[in-house]
């Protein structure tokens, strides 16, 4: 399960971006948890290169676009595969 986390200051881009991300989690019929981050001291812990931006997992994927549902399906496929140990 992944933990996606939209963050935003709250504008109609942002809202777009938590609704695209909650519509890719339905469509996938997964359980991923949704989180909106609103509070800009956290979205700073986050470093991203601008806002809206998604991170799943703690990792920032996007920033200052809104991707597609689809392209947010692609993203969560990526995160669940699993990663090479070194």
């Amino acid at each position: 399960m992944a933990h996606i986390q939209i963050l935003g200051t709250g504008c109609s881009k942002c809202a777009y971006l938590l609704k695209h991300a909650e519509q890719a989690v339905e469509e996938l019929g997964r359980e991923d948890k949704v989180e909106k981050i609103d509070d800009i001291v956290r979205i700073l812990d986050f470093n991203p290169l601008a806002l809206p931006a998604m991170a799943i997992d703690g990792q920032v994927i996007t920033a200052g676009t809104i991707p597609s549902v689809e392209e947010i399906k692609n993203h969560l496929a990526h995160s669940s595969s699993p990663k090479p140990l070194t």
